[in-house]
């Protein structure tokens, strides 16, 4: 799995770095088909305080890539908000991964049990 980690108008910290980490390893404890992960943080440059934040993610599964962004006014909130979206839209992608593939084959058994 390939891991990268930018900041766009920001340092990436160490300790941020190290919380990105740890909150990713919930998606890839649910799914460990990830090829290819690529994180974006960025501090926007506007006059209003509020949503200033950004954090968006670019994940590449086999068959599929996710994309989710979301804004905050605190860097660290956005991303516990960004890990939620894209452990709900791996699981989705799980499930209709999964779901699909049985049935197939026990309808082809039963046509050969009747035949």
């Amino acid at each position: 799995m390939n891991l990268t980690i930018s900041g766009h108008h920001l340092e990436v910290t160490p300790a941020l770095r190290e919380y990105v980490l740890t909150k990713l390893d919930r998606v890839t404890r649910h799914f460990d088909q990830v090829v290819d992960i690529s994180v974006l943080l960025t501090v926007e440059k506007q006059k209003e305080k509020d949503r200033r934040q950004k954090a968006e993610v670019n994940l590449h599964v086999k068959g599929k890539d996710i994309f989710v962004e979301t804004a905050h006014e605190d860097l660290y909130a956005a991303i516990d908000q960004l890990v939620d979206k894209l452990d709900r839209q791996v699981c989705r992608h799980k499930s209709k991964v999964q779901n699909h593939h049985h049935e197939a084959l026990k309808r082809q058994d039963a046509f050969l049990d009747a035949a």
